[in-house]
């Protein structure tokens, strides 16, 4: 499955870039496939992974604030590895080039 999620910490301050960072500390020692962008990550793994992965980034942003808003999107396929890369592969193909990324 793929999922993206964000995470907002709320109520400390204008900058959550330290936040975030150890957010994305997370998520690289977890070993699973990510890529980030400007609004969120993508993960993919099996269910029970990723929603532990997105479960303790949450509680690491809550321990610095008392608040944080996460939002995940989830995209579920049986069948279908590798589709972190995959989906935007298959959309260059159909395109007849690379896209930014």
């Amino acid at each position: 499955m793929l999922a993206e999620f964000s995470i907002v910490p709320v109520g400390v301050g204008s900058s959550v870039g330290d936040q975030l960072a150890e957010v994305l500390r997370i998520v690289d020692a977890s070993g699973l496939p990510y890529k980030i962008n400007p609004m969120g990550t993508v993960i993919e793994g099996e269910w029970d992974d990723v929603m532990g992965l997105v479960r303790k980034c949450h509680l690491a942003v809550m321990k610095t604030g008392e608040r944080a808003v996460t939002t995940i999107s989830i995209d579920d396929r049986k069948g279908k590895p590798n589709r972190l890369d995959e989906k935007v592969q298959s959309i260059e193909r159909r395109i007849g080039r690379q896209l930014k990324k």
